[in-house]
Formats: C-alpha cells, structure tokens, sequence
C-alpha cells in the first residue's frame, strides 16, 4: 500500500481538484458520459468553483478533502467533497432526507494513482467527521455505468437504497443509482 495522507483541502488546491476531477472523468467516465460534455468542460472556472467551496461552504459540515501520495515529490491525488442530504442527494419527487444525513458529491481518484488506498483515506477520512457531526447515515450517487465505484463503496458497506436518478447531459440520460450506509 502507498503512502499517503488526507487533509482538509485549501484554497491553493483548488486547481488541482480542478486537474484531478476532469483528468478522472475524461478518462474513468469516457463511456458515461458524453465526450462533448466532458470536451466543453472549462478547467479554470471548475477550479474557481472549488476554492469557492473551500473558500466559502455552506456550513461548517461541508468540507472538501484531499489525498496526498507520498514518494520523493507529494502529489495530490484525490478529494472527496461532502456535507449534509440536500436537494442534491434526492431522487426524483422524493421528499427531504433527514438531517442526520451526509451525502458526498464528489469521491475521486486519478486513475493512474488509484489502487494505493487513497479513495480508502478519503473514505474513512470523511466517515470519521461525519460521527463528529452526529450524523446516522451516508448517501452517494453512483452512475450506472461506474461498477468500480459501486464494488468500491459496496467493499466498504454501502448498498443500494432502491432510489434512482437520470441526469441529463446532453440531451443524454445518464442513470445513477444512490448508496447508502450506516455510520
């Protein structure tokens, strides 16, 4: 297993999120979703909306993590961003979760630095603040498309909840499925 750490993201890390989350999707999600939406995606403007999440979240229960390999350099190699269920979290015409419930948004690793126990890092890193907030249960949103992440997750104990979801993208319907878990 690599070497690695987790800490709360800063704002000078923001570029890199940025970096890591199109270098993942355009790579991880290529056949997800649609290589003109992954094409149009502007770097610079996603690393602003990162650092004004890092910058400025919602609540102090929103946070946005980071994953280091450690060698002879240190690389940011993931993040994980969370807080508590919002409307975000929601299946179609479901109403409101409860507010004992955390939901991530985003949980990525670039692929060439994944299998090093970095996505494991930012889990247990995430679930351990989560129990710091009180709060019961975990969801996720997971692409239909995206068996890693779903064996990913469900190594770690998270099921299916029954709720789905498509996104549109495109004009394109990409189907997910929510995960949940006990804390």
């Amino acid at each position: 297993m690599a070497t690695g750490f987790v800490r709360p993201a800063r704002p000078e890390d923001a570029g890199e999120i940025a970096r890591i989350q199109l270098s993942t999707w355009r790579t991880a999600y290529r056949k997800v979703l649609p290589a003109r939406a992954l094409d149009r995606l502007d770097e610079a403007w996603i690393a602003e909306q990162w650092r004004a999440a890092i910058e400025a979240p919602p609540s102090a229960r929103h946070r946005v993590l980071v994953a280091f390999e450690q060698a002879e350099t240190t690389y940011l190699v993931g993040f994980a961003a969370s807080g508590p269920a919002d409307e975000q979290a929601l299946a179609p015409d479901e109403p409101p979760l409860g507010a004992d419930v955390a939901a991530f948004t985003d949980l990525l690793v670039e692929p060439r630095w994944g299998r090093r126990g970095h996505g494991s890092r930012l889990l247990a890193a995430s679930v351990d603040l989560w129990r710091e907030d009180t709060l019961a249960t975990a969801v996720a949103w997971v692409y239909d498309g995206d068996p890693a992440t779903r064996k990913f997750l469900g190594s770690a104990g998270w099921e299916p909840d029954g709720a789905t979801r498509a996104l549109d993208v495109d004009d394109q319907l990409i189907p997910q499925h929510r995960l949940h878990t006990s804390l």
